[in-house]
């Protein structure tokens, strides 16, 4: 990381000492969607993401044009999804690896144990009855998520 020097932004500095946002810090008027609309599409991507269905850019991008189609309001940008991770520090972009690479991990008992766990607190956090629990196997997919790229965490 580079040193600081604040000789090379004399101006930078006091527009900081005068409570003048950087403009990375700065709240457009223009901005789409209110803070709730945000920290609420942010629990979704969370939540989504810790029953293992973690969304594509596509889809976050997505979930603020619902939001927005509510109001009649115009959807977001080409790039609005890429700048809403990169503006909340909870989220982060990473590589998803499709399906066999997945399916050579479940070997692994740490990874087991964790699924179990997560399964038991999702029976215990929604109350679902034993009953109600199905089996599955490995045909079932996830659509749109057979082949690698990019999702939200």
């Amino acid at each position: 990381m580079p040193e600081f020097n604040s000789e090379a932004c004399p101006k930078k500095l006091g527009r900081r000492q005068e409570g003048m946002q950087s403009r990375r810090d700065w709240i457009p008027k223009s901005r789409k969607l209110s803070d709730l609309e945000e920290q609420t599409i942010i629990e979704f991507i969370l939540d989504l993401d810790s029953r293992g269905f973690p969304p594509r850019l596509r889809g976050v991008e997505d979930m603020a044009n619902r939001l927005l189609a509510d109001r009649d309001e115009p959807p977001v940008g080409k790039r609005w999804a890429s700048n809403f991770v990169k503006r909340h520090k909870e989220l982060e972009t990473r590589f998803f690896r499709r399906y066999n690479y997945q399916r050579a991990r479940c070997e692994d008992p740490t990874i087991i144990r964790d699924w179990f766990r997560l399964m038991e607190n999702t029976i215990a956090k929604y109350g679902i009855q034993l009953d109600d629990i199905y089996n599955f196997d490995e045909t079932g997919f996830m659509m749109g998520v057979i082949a690698s790229g990019m999702v939200v965490t």
